[in-house]
């Protein structure tokens, strides 16, 4: 088998769900299987995957063992000669695995190969490429200053080795995985996937950046003003640095500090809910039971000309694939006016994010 696709569950039904319709067209030409694991969710999430996807392999926590040993579980059963480890709120183009599969195969020494990702209003995410964080450049990030945090030496268009990807993707060969032994189960939440690229670089392999290829990574994870966020990513960097760093004292004040700080700060960041004055849905016909859930008059249109100002964009996956809505959403001429939001093919609901800081919502059409 070449591919097992890995995804990490929890509570995020409908954004599962999306990701799953993308990933069985992106598999569709490749031996593969798809692997869930479900942090036990308290939503309908593994009834959903039971029920729409019965080819998935579903795994069912009674706890939420965190994301290194979720993954590592999956894995433990996988039989693809690639994993791919992907996060539940992502969307893939249809040819995002024949396009890096190939090129991993053409690539001797590949470690973990990542991809461009974008958020929910189709700009790009820095995190999409980063640099290893040592206690300097980790510094600067705690005092605001993130240039040398992320990977900026190489365009966000561009392809080649970064040393670290963020774990929402990340393709690696099995026997490489296995060889690092995997996500570190030390970290629960954050940080796993900066170890991981750090073992596998020590390891003596290189990990490629292929800003060809874009994704959507809806993310909403709170800022560093939120205090859980900033405990957690300063505990998991602080157990970075005492497995691969010498002690630093400088830098564990700086923690304290920045942690303290976030205490002082702390506000959930709030959803964005911009202005809309015009709907458009992209498809041959009209969705039923759009209008009324979303109480707005509808345009419907089979391809995007030109966007007028506050305007939301809602994209019928039924009709247009995955690559297209993708692209769609990184015109420039396109984002700078609207939001977005998919419908999910063969589902009854739409949803989107208007920032990157948030989940985004769910509509649900019935």
């Amino acid at each position: 088998m070449k591919l097992s696709v890995v995804i990490l569950n929890y509570n995020v039904r409908y954004f599962l769900e999306l990701c799953l319709r993308s990933v069985v067209e992106a598999t569709k030409l490749i031996e593969s299987e798809i692997i869930v694991v479900d942090n036990h969710s308290a939503d309908d999430s593994c009834e959903m995957v039971k029920t729409l996807f019965p080819e998935v392999i579903l795994i069912e926590n009674k706890d939420n063992v965190g994301f290194s040993k979720g993954n590592n579980q999956a894995v433990r059963s996988a039989k693809g000669e690639y994993l791919c480890i992907l996060n539940p709120d992502t969307v893939l183009p249809e040819d995002v695995f024949v396009q890096l599969l190939a090129f991993a195969d053409a690539k001797e020494n590949v470690g973990i190969l990542g991809c461009r990702l974008v958020d929910g209003t189709g700009h790009f995410l820095p995190e999409s490429k980063r640099n290893i964080p040592t206690p300097y450049v980790s510094l600067k990030k705690v005092t605001g200053f993130t240039k040398e945090y992320y990977a900026n030496q190489l365009g966000e268009h561009e392809v080649g080795k970064i040393p670290v990807f963020v774990g929402a993707f990340m393709l690696i060969k099995r026997e490489v995985y296995n060889e690092v032994q995997g996500f570190d189960e030390d970290y629960f939440m954050y940080g796993e996937d900066v170890d991981l690229s750090y073992k596998v670089l020590e390891a003596g392999y290189d990990n490629y950046y292929n800003g060809t290829i874009t994704a959507i990574h809806y993310k909403g994870e709170s800022t560093l003003k939120d205090a859980v966020y900033a405990r957690r990513f300063y505990g998991a960097m602080q157990i970075f640095y005492k497995k691969h760093f010498k002690k630093n004292i400088l830098f564990n004040l700086a923690v304290w500090f920045g942690i303290r700080m976030a205490y002082v700060a702390s506000r959930e960041p709030k959803p964005g809910n911009p202005k809309v004055n015009h709907y458009i849905l992209v498809s041959d016909t009209m969705a039923e039971g759009l209008e009324k859930a979303l109480n707005k008059k509808v345009s419907v249109v089979d391809e995007i000309q030109q966007v007028k100002p506050h305007t939301e964009i809602i994209f019928d996956a039924n009709i247009l694939s995955f690559k297209k809505i993708i692209q769609y959403m990184c015109d420039n001429q396109i984002n700078r006016n609207a939001k977005f939001k998919i419908l999910s093919k063969n589902s009854t609901f739409i949803l989107g994010s208007n920032s990157s800081k948030n989940r985004g919502k769910v509509i649900l059409l019935e």
